[in-house]
């Protein structure tokens, strides 16, 4: 397959870019997109045949359920049948941005785009590039990150040519994402709201909305044995580099103590900015603020690998506001490899 690169950052100033990629959506086809959260690959929500190209593009388990996007309120009705007043609530606060709501979903959305379930996932994007691929395309658009299916998300488009080139029918080059996580998930769909993602929306702000807001007990450890994934990155090992991560939970001295001590050439160290000017082994800065570490997880983890990394050790993040998103990545990347230091 011939995959297209078309570079839009601007939206009005590129109107062909996004009448190309609505077009390919339109006949069936994939496109990768970008959002504010992460790279999307992107496809008809309604059109079963191209969401299982999704699935097979990606190598992705087909029970593992699609987020479906939207350009408008007006969407929201098509795609699921009952909308609590929370869900208007959250939407006021938070859409478009990076907040996904899993609702009761009509019977016209095909099982494959939710993965098997009941329940549909929708988010209203905020980037501009993809909002108007959206809008032109007059589809919900079905879009899980625009990967291989368990590698960290792309962040920006040259991942997506790297894992998706021959793949897809088109990637959109929008620039690199500003939030780098995807989006928070909440499922409003039970009779208590529960926090299935966590995500650039946090917990607190969720809280502040609605009052109570559960949090799913996979969202910090592992999905318990025979339990079906109710939201996209809820399972077992995701995210994942080649190189073996090992997460290190400790304050700056142990830490910087542990990996200086630790032998062979391939080791690199993933950590805060502060505390590089004593470790002794190769290391890439994650950041030290949560918004910062949220941004560059995915693309430290990718570059890691390009550098020929075989073990990481990764600093231990927050695990409150946006800090619960990169530990929920950064766990599933390790495949809950956790030292206690």
């Amino acid at each position: 397959m011939e995959t297209k690169l078309l570079r839009v950052e601007d939206p009005k100033q590129n109107p062909q870019a996004i009448e190309t990629a609505a077009a390919i959506l339109r006949r069936g086809g994939l496109v990768a997109i970008p959002t504010e959260t992460v790279y999307g690959l992107g496809a008809s929500a309604f059109d079963e045949q191209a969401v299982v190209n999704i699935y097979k593009a990606k190598g992705r388990p087909s029970d593992n359920p699609l987020i479906v996007h939207i350009a408008s309120m007006e969407t929201l009705p098509t795609l699921a049948r009952e909308i609590p007043s929370g869900a208007y609530a959250l939407a006021e606060a938070f859409w478009p941005g990076p907040l996904t709501m899993i609702l009761k979903k009509q019977s016209s959305v095909p099982s494959v785009t939710t993965g098997g379930l009941d329940t549909v996932a929708v988010r209203f994007p905020s980037h501009p590039v993809a909002n108007a691929i959206i809008r032109e395309s007059g589809l919900p658009i079905a879009a899980p990150s625009a990967n291989l299916s368990g590698a960290p998300s792309p962040t920006n488009a040259r991942r997506c040519v790297e894992d998706l080139t021959g793949r897809v029918d088109a990637i959109v080059d929008g620039g690199p994402c500003q939030v780098g996580l995807e989006s928070t998930v909440i499922s409003l769909a039970g009779e208590i709201p529960r926090l299935l993602r966590p995500g650039f929306v946090t917990l607190e702000q969720l809280c502040d909305v609605l009052g109570d807001v559960a949090v799913d007990s996979a969202v910090l450890s592992k999905l318990e044995e025979g339990q079906s994934a109710a939201s996209p990155g809820m399972k077992y090992k995701h995210y994942a580099p080649k190189a073996r991560v090992i997460l290190l939970d400790g304050d700056d001295d142990a830490f910087v103590d542990y990996v200086n001590r630790q032998q062979g050439d391939d080791i690199w160290a993933l950590a805060f900015g502060h505390e590089t000017a004593a470790l002794k082994k190769p290391y890439m800065v994650m950041g030290d603020t949560d918004q910062q570490q949220a941004q560059r997880l995915f693309e430290c983890l990718r570059a890691l690998d390009d550098k020929g990394a075989k073990v990481i050790y990764a600093r231990c993040p927050h695990k409150t506001g946006v800090g619960m998103a990169v530990y929920n990545r950064i766990i599933r990347a390790s495949a809950f490899t956790i030292q206690k230091l």
